[in-house]
C-alpha cells in the first residue's frame, strides 16, 4: 500500500515533522522545484512555548495551534499526510507510515524532542509532563480536578495532597509554570473557591543545578529566583526528585514532599526515529549531524531542531533546543537544497543567537540579548510581543491578545474547564 502521493519528475524531499523545523522548511521549499510531502501524526502545528499557559487556563488550545491544509492553502507543490511514521528504509529510501509507503529522494527528519524521565518509568507514569496540547489539557484537569475534591474530601492527608503542586525542572518550562500557578493561587482560586483556605498552598519548584535558568545570564537567573520567590514559590536548588508514586516526592536530601501533582519539566530527549542506525544516535537520542545537518553514515537524509545533535566547538553537546535554533538550521538546509539543484556547493549552518527569555508572571520577565539584558515590566512587554508575533494565524494573535489582555485588565481568566473524553462501553463478552 503506498499512501497516494502522485509520482512526479521533481525531486521529492520528505519533511516528518511540523514543528518549528519541518514547517519553517516546508514553506521555503513549496515554491522551488522540489515535491514536498510533510508527514506529522497531527493535522496542526503547535506553538509549544505555550503550553504551559493552556495548562494553567491562561489560553485555549486553539489559540495556540494551526492547521497545516490552512498553512499551506492554495500551494500545489506540497502533500500532506496524518499518520504516524512506524520506521524509516534508508536501503529503500523510504518511510513506512501506517497509511502506506512514503518514497524519498531527500528525508528531513524534524521531529522534534519529547520528555526524558531518565530511565524511571514510575515517575513517567504518575507525573504530568507538557511536550504536547492533550498533555497540557490532562494538566490543567487535574490542577482544577484538585479543587474541585478538595471541597468534599475530610481528610488532612488528601487536602495537603491536593495543594502542593511540585514543579520539576528550573529551565523557562518550570519558571513560566511555577510563576502562571503562583498566580493563579494569588488572584484566579480564590475568587473560585471562597471555601478553600489558600495560604496552605504549596508551589515547589525542585531544580538539579544551583541556579534557575542556567542556560541564561547570571543576573537573569537570579531575578527570575526573586521573582518567584516573591510569588511565594518555594525554590529547591541543587536538589533531584529521587522517585515519586503518586503521593510522595522522595528527594536526594533525604526529605520528601506530600504531592498529588508532580510537573515534570526536567529535560527532553529526542523522538523515536526506528530505522536509522545505532552509529548515528547520540546523546539523548539525538541524531549525530555534520554542518549541512546531514545525518552521520547518509547522504540523503538531514535531521533538524531538537533531533539534531551538532557539536562544534561552541556547542560540543549541541545547539540548545530551542526554536530558534530549529527555524535557522531549516533555512540553511533549503538554502542548500535550492542550492544543490542549481549545482551550487552547500553552506555550513552557523548559529545566529538572538537571545533568550522567560516570564514569571504579572510584568515580570527576564530578557537575555546579544547587545543587552533586561528585567521586569519593558522585558515581559517584550516577551509578550515576540510570542504573538511568532504565533500562526491573524486569529490566533487575536485570540491570544484578547486572553492576555481580558486577564491583565480583570486578573481573572474565563477557561478553568475540566474536560474529560467520554470513555467508550464495553462490549459484552460473550
Amino acid at each position: 500500500m503506498k499512501a497516494n502521493i502522485p509520482e512526479v519528475e521533481k525531486n521529492r524531499i520528505v519533511v516528518i515533522g511540523g514543528g518549528f523545523g519541518g514547517l519553517t522548511l516546508a514553506f521555503k521549499l513549496v515554491k522551488t522545484n522540489y515535491q514536498i510531502v510533510l508527514i506529522d501524526k497531527h493535522n496542526y502545528h503547535m506553538f509549544q512555548p505555550l503550553f504551559y499557559q493552556v495548562a494553567t487556563a491562561g489560553l485555549e488550545p486553539s489559540a495556540i495551534s494551526f492547521p497545516f491544509r490552512k498553512a499551506f492553502q492554495s500551494k500545489q507543490n506540497i502533500h500532506i499526510r496524518i499518520t504516524e511514521v512506524l520506521r524509516i528504509e534508508p536501503e529503500n529510501k523510504r518511510v513506512i507510515t501506517n497509511v502506506g509507503i512514503v518514497n524519498y529522494d531527500y528525508l528531513v527528519i524534524a521531529v522534534g524532542a519529547t520528555t526524558n524521565f531518565f530511565g524511571n518509568e514510575l515517575i513517567q507514569e504518575k507525573s504530568f509532563p507538557m511536550k504536547s496540547i492533550s498533555e497540557a489539557l490532562g494538566l490543567r484537569n487535574a490542577i482544577l480536578q484538585n479543587f474541585e475534591n478538595m471541597l468534599i474530601s475530610e481528610d488532612p492527608d488528601e487536602k495537603e495532597g491536593m495543594m502542593n503542586f511540585v514543579v520539576v525542572g528550573g529551565g523557562p518550562t518550570g519558571v513560566e509554570t511555577s510563576g502562571a500557578l503562583a498566580e493563579m493561587k494569588r488572584f484566579v482560586l480564590p475568587k473560585d473557591y471562597p471555601e478553600i483556605d489558600f495560604s496552605r498552598m504549596n508551589i515547589y519548584l525542585i531544580e538539579f543545578s544551583p541556579k534557575l535558568l542556567k542556560e541564561m545570564s547570571g543576573i537573569s537567573s537570579a531575578k527570575a529566583h526573586e521573582y518567584l520567590t516573591k510569588l511565594g514559590v518555594i525554590v529547591k536548588l541543587n536538589t533531584a526528585v529521587n522517585n515519586y508514586d503518586g503521593r510522595m516526592v522522595t528527594l536526594n536530601n533525604g526529605t520528601s514532599i506530600r504531592c498529588d501533582t508532580l510537573i515534570w519539566a526536567a529535560g527532553v530527549k529526542g523522538n523515536a526515529t526506528k530505522g536509522i542506525n545505532h552509529e548515528s544516535k547520540g546523546r539523548a537520542d539525538r541524531l549525530i549531524v555534520d554542518q549541512m545537518n546531514k545525518v552521520k553514515g547518509y547522504t540523503d537524509i538531514y535531521a533538524i531542531g531538537d533531533i539534531a545533535l551538532m557539536s562544534i566547538d561552541k556547542y560540543p553537546n549541541g545547539h540548545p533546543q530551542v526554536a530558534q535554533v530549529a527555524i535557522q538550521q531549516a533555512t540553511n538546509v533549503a538554502l542548500n537544497f535550492r542550492n544543490m539543484a542549481k549545482g551550487k556547493p552547500a553552506e555550513p549552518f552557523v548559529y545566529k543567537d538572538l537571545g533568550s527569555m522567560a516570564t514569571v508572571g504579572r510584568n515580570l520577565a527576564v530578557v537575555d540579548l546579544t547587545f543587552v539584558k533586561f528585567q521586569g515590566f519593558f522585558a515581559w512587554l517584550v516577551w509578550m510581543f515576540i510570542h504573538l508575533k511568532s504565533i500562526l494565524g491573524v486569529k490566533n494573535k487575536l485570540l491570544t491578545f484578547i486572553n492576555w489582555f481580558w486577564s491583565y485588565v480583570t486578573y481573572d481568566q474565563s477557561l478553568r474547564l475540566i474536560i474529560k473524553p467520554k470513555s467508550k462501553p464495553k462490549k459484552n463478552m460473550k
